[in-house]
């Protein structure tokens, strides 16, 4: 059965426990974390997967995991981190530095979705925070709950940048939804992995 109440250790406190460590250990380790997700991020938004109709990257996958590996506090946090990353200019984004750079990258087509990271890295840390990692079919809906909170910012952003006499969902949608399936069929059976593991080593 489905919680949204009580609060459970998100799968990155299970494998590395502040327990009684000093204040210092805990930022250092919150720190530590944050920066490993932004690195990953960087590196899932560069790797290009062939795939049909359009090839796929995997960072929204990567955003999705983060969330739900790191609960939403931590996660949001992360993915806020990668982006002050890429508005100091830092070649961070897909497509970058060819296609620009900074604010003024995070600012074009894509700004919906960047902004939509956030919300879904959140969305999915608080459902990991009640158990919906833990089993296939409720960390699958926490994926789309998610997926679905990446579209709405991003295909807001490109109706208001280029008017909503065009086809936005052509452009920002449909193209992608086959991959977005594949991924959350793949979350849906790495984190509930990740977990028999941990439980089989306890």
């Amino acid at each position: 059965m489905l919680s949204l109440a009580a609060s459970k250790d998100t799968l990155a406190m299970t494998i590395w426990p502040v327990g009684g460590d000093s204040l210092a250990k805990r930022i250092g380790r919150t720190v530590l974390l944050a920066v490993v997700g932004s690195l990953l991020l960087w590196a899932t938004a560069k790797v290009q997967v062939p795939f049909y109709p359009v090839p796929m990257t995997m960072q929204p996958f990567a955003v999705l995991v983060i969330g739900m590996a790191y609960g939403w506090r931590l996660g949001a946090a992360t993915i806020l981190l990668y982006l002050a990353e890429g508005a100091m200019g830092l070649p961070v984004f897909a497509g970058t530095p060819e296609k620009g750079l900074g604010l003024a990258y995070m600012a074009g087509s894509t700004g919906g979705y960047l902004f939509g990271f956030i919300l879904a890295a959140a969305a999915c840390g608080w459902l990991a925070e009640r158990g919906w990692d833990r089993r296939a079919i409720p960390t699958a809906l926490a994926m789309l709950i998610g997926t679905v909170l990446i579209y709405i910012p991003g295909l807001i952003w490109l109706g208001i940048l280029f008017g909503w006499d065009k086809p936005i969902l052509t452009w920002g949608l449909t193209p992608f939804l086959l991959g977005d399936v594949t991924k959350v069929a793949l979350a849906a059976a790495v984190l509930p992995l990740s977990w028999r593991m941990i439980d089989r080593q306890r």
